[in-house]
């Protein structure tokens, strides 16, 4: 198969981790044909979407892992398959990119994620979609309505709907003598629309990244452990990832949500869950294959790439 991705610099790979290189290293490894591009290299010209592509080989060495050709103009329904591995921020650019891999799936092209869930399934607001799983939860900007939350449930996490990495993430408590400036902070003054979540307690046992590919969970979890004197589950935030079999609730919470993303054209997904709730749900860019393989041997990768054989059959 050819299979093009949509991914970001290739040189800022850090391969040793990187869930687009584990999913490049084993389609390669099946005798798949690679081609990478960008977002700028995405076009629609003469009527047809095209993607300024560079096919690439796998070199196996360091630091210069792959070898690339000349980049060529092709037509994005002339590939088996795109990839959309670009990492967040899911900005407006992000948003065009999305309007042009839908126009090419109308011309042919078979792209995942289904650039429409992408652009639909916003990673924070997905949990109103599933309300039986998640903590109590706030969708607002008005002030009113946080501090009532907040005087309700004492103990909140606040947090950009935009967000990645953990960044802009705060926890407040009743108490907190910088609630004001908080609160204008994450809400811009009211001018951006936030969640607000009641903490959980056991996020001191980790941010679980429970993976769903093909609508099935993958039997291991990250639990993401922040690190001491933090209340974000983040690898960016310098959380430790540590692979672990999924509990019962994390296989409820998976099967309940798995037919809803395959039907969505959601391949992969990273569904977060702290204890037993329901947190957000990954549709980007998810990640997590290589810890998870290096601490439990199971091949995230192999299992991703028999669902998107199965998936273009």
């Amino acid at each position: 198969m050819k299979l093009a991705l949509v991914v970001d610099p290739l040189d800022s790979f850090k391969i040793y981790k990187d869930t687009t290189f584990a999913i490049m290293r084993e389609a390669a490894a099946r005798g798949h044909a690679l081609y990478a591009l960008e977002q700028e290299d995405l076009a629609w010209r003469g009527g047809t979407v095209q993607g300024n592509a560079r096919q690439i080989h796998l070199t196996g060495e360091k630091p210069r892992w792959y070898r690339a050709e000349e980049p060529a103009a092709v037509a994005l329904r002339d590939f088996d398959a795109v990839l959309m591995r670009k990492d967040p921020p899911f900005d407006m650019e992000y948003v065009y990119s999305t309007y042009l891999l839908e126009l090419a799936e109308s011309q042919g092209a078979r792209v995942f994620n289904r650039p429409r869930g992408i652009r639909d399934w916003n990673e924070k607001m997905a949990v109103a979609r599933f309300p039986q799983f998640a903590p109590p939860t706030l969708v607002t900007r008005r002030e009113s309505l946080i501090r009532e939350f907040l005087a309700e449930h004492r103990d909140v996490i606040l947090k950009p709907l935009d967000g990645m990495g953990g960044a802009s993430v705060f926890r407040v408590r009743q108490d907190d003598p910088n609630v004001n400036v908080i609160i204008e902070t994450v809400t811009h003054y009211g001018r951006r629309t936030i969640m607000g979540q009641r903490y959980i307690p056991d996020i001191r046992d980790g941010d679980k990244r429970v993976l769903v590919i093909g609508g099935r969970a993958v039997p291991h979890c990250l639990a993401r452990i922040p690190k001491p004197g933090e209340s974000r589950g983040n690898l960016a935030a310098g959380a430790t990832g540590v692979a672990r079999a999924l509990t019962k609730r994390d296989r409820e919470i998976a099967d309940a949500l798995g037919p809803v993303l395959a039907q969505e054209g959601l391949l992969l997904a990273g569904v977060d869950v702290i204890g037993d709730w329901l947190t957000e749900v990954n549709v980007t860019s998810p990640t997590c294959f290589q810890e998870i393989t290096e601490q439990t041997g199971f091949n995230v990768a192999g299992m991703f790439i028999d669902a998107l054989e199965h998936a273009l059959r």
